[in-house]
């Protein structure tokens, strides 16, 4: 799976992409809001690491992460 994380601009807000090993986008969703999406996505039980990492990177990086 890989995180990219988008800089928004004044009217549109920051946003993170999780993206499969083929680059499907998986979830599209608002950094200060995750907690629906990644639920929708399957993936709630691992939104700690998931935002751990969303945390470190840049913005306009994509981190490869192993879940």
């Amino acid at each position: 799976m890989y995180i990219l994380k988008v800089r928004g601009t004044a009217k549109i807000p920051d946003y993170i992409q999780l993206r499969g090993d083929d680059f499907t986008l998986i979830a599209y969703f608002r950094v200060d809001r995750p907690e629906k999406a990644l639920t929708k996505a399957g993936l709630a039980d691992k939104a700690e690491q998931i935002m751990k990492s969303i945390v470190e990177i840049p913005y306009g990086k994509m981190l490869k992460l192993d879940i």
